[in-house]
C-alpha cells in the first residue's frame, strides 16, 4: 500500500503521506498542504527537493512553511492585504507586514486536502473552501493531480472552480537542491524569460521591464551565487500546452527542465531558509540558499493590478495550470 499515517496536525487532524514511483522518479505527497515531501532520482543518492518528516514544521509559524506545498488561493503577495472584486471590498490576513503572503495563515498549505484517487505513479487531491474562508469569496473545488512518467518527469496539473467570481494563483513551491550540498551557488540557472518584474521595498511588483542589461537577464545560463537576490517573477507567454521556462543544472550533473502552461515563473534564491533546529532530508538543519523555489504561476498583486493576466475565475471556469519538472543527467553523472 503506497498510502501511510504521516502524522497528526496540533489541531488533531490526520495526514497522510502518499508514495509514488515511475521510471527513475520515486515521489512522496504529503496531504496536508498537497505537500511534495520528497523527490529522488535513481542512481543519486540525495533528495532532489527540500523537505522534512516533522509535520509540525511545516504549520504556521513552522521553518518549513510553503516548502514543497500548493499555496493559495492566491499565491504570491497581495499590497495591503486588500483588493475589490465586483465593487466588493475583500481584506485577507496580513502575514507579511502590511502585506499578505500566499493568502495568510488560512491558506491552501495549511488545509488537509482529501485524496481522490491514488495508483502506483499518480494521485489526485482536492480541497473545498466555503465561501468567505480566508477572506476570498466563493466555494471553491481545487485539485491538485501529481503523476510520473518514465524516464524522470513530474507532472502537476492544478484546477479550480467556484460558485461565484474570485480570485485564484494557485503555485507549487517546490525548493530544488540537485547536488546534496548545503546551497545551490554552484547550480546553473537559466530563465526563458525577456522581461521580468521589478520590486518595490516590499516585495511588491512594479510594471514588465526587460531584462536586457540588467541583472536579472538569465536567459543564458549563470551561477546562481552570481544572483543579485532572487525573489522576482519573470514574465512568459501563457501557453495552452506546457512550453519551456527553465533549466538548473547542478554540478555534480543532474539537470532540470521545468515547462508550464502558466504566464509568470517566481524565481526566489532561498536566502531566508534556516530550518534549525528543524532537520531536513539530507540529515541535518537547512539554511539559507539550500535551495532554489521554482514556482510557475500567474503575478503577484494581479487583484490590484488590472494591467496584469487575470487571476478572477468565474462560475463555470475551470481554471487549469500544468507544469512538468523533467530530470536527467549531464555525461559523467
Amino acid at each position: 500500500m503506497n498510502v501511510r499515517l504521516f502524522g497528526v496536525t496540533r489541531d488533531g487532524r490526520e495526514v497522510q503521506a502518499v508514495r509514488l514511483s515511475a521510471g527513475e522518479l520515486t515521489a512522496t505527497l504529503l496531504t496536508f498542504g498537497a505537500t511534495l515531501q520528497d523527490l529522488r532520482l535513481a542512481g543519486t543518492p540525495w533528495p532532489l527537493t527540500l523537505g522534512t518528516d516533522d509535520l509540525a514544521a511545516y504549520e504556521v509559524g513552522g521553518p518549513c512553511r510553503w516548502m514543497g506545498s500548493i499555496v493559495g488561493p492566491v499565491a504570491n503577495r497581495i499590497a495591503d492585504a486588500r483588493a475589490a472584486l465586483g465593487g466588493e471590498a475583500l481584506a485577507f490576513h496580513a502575514n507579511e507586514g502590511p502585506t499578505v503572503l500566499h493568502s495568510g495563515d488560512s491558506g491552501t498549505d495549511q488545509q488537509v486536502w482529501t485524496i481522490d484517487e491514488v495508483s502506483r505513479d499518480a494521485c489526485t487531491l482536492s480541497l473545498a473552501l466555503p465561501h468567505g474562508f480566508g477572506g476570498f469569496p466563493g466555494q471553491r473545488r481545487f485539485t491538485a493531480r501529481f503523476a510520473l512518467t518514465g524516464p524522470a518527469t513530474l507532472h502537476l496539473t492544478l484546477t479550480a472552480t467556484t460558485d461565484r467570481p474570485t480570485f485564484v494563483n494557485l503555485a507549487n513551491h517546490s525548493y530544488w537542491t540537485l547536488d546534496g550540498t548545503p546551497d545551490v551557488s554552484a547550480h546553473l540557472l537559466s530563465v526563458a524569460a525577456g522581461r521580468y518584474l521589478p520590486t518595490d521595498a516590499l516585495g511588491l511588483p512594479e510594471s514588465p521591464t526587460t531584462v536586457m542589461g540588467t541583472p536579472f537577464d538569465w536567459r543564458a545560463p549563470r551561477a546562481l551565487g552570481m544572483a543579485p537576490g532572487l525573489d522576482h517573477c519573470f514574465c512568459r507567454e501563457p501557453s495552452v500546452t506546457p512550453t519551456h521556462a527553465a533549466t538548473l543544472t547542478g554540478a555534480k550533473g543532474v539537470r532540470l527542465d521545468l515547462a508550464t502552461t502558466a504566464p509568470g515563473l517566481q524565481v526566489y534564491d532561498g536566502r531566508g531558509i534556516d530550518t534549525t533546529p528543524v532537520i531536513g532530508l539530507t540529515g541535518a538543519p537547512y539554511g539559507p540558499y539550500a535551495g532554489l523555489a521554482l514556482e510557475p504561476q500567474l503575478w503577484p498583486n494581479a487583484p490590484n493590478r488590472p494591467d496584469f493576466p487575470s487571476v478572477t475565475v468565474q462560475p463555470g471556469e475551470i481554471r487549469r495550470q500544468v507544469s512538468l519538472w523533467s530530470f536527467s543527467r549531464t555525461d559523467g553523472a
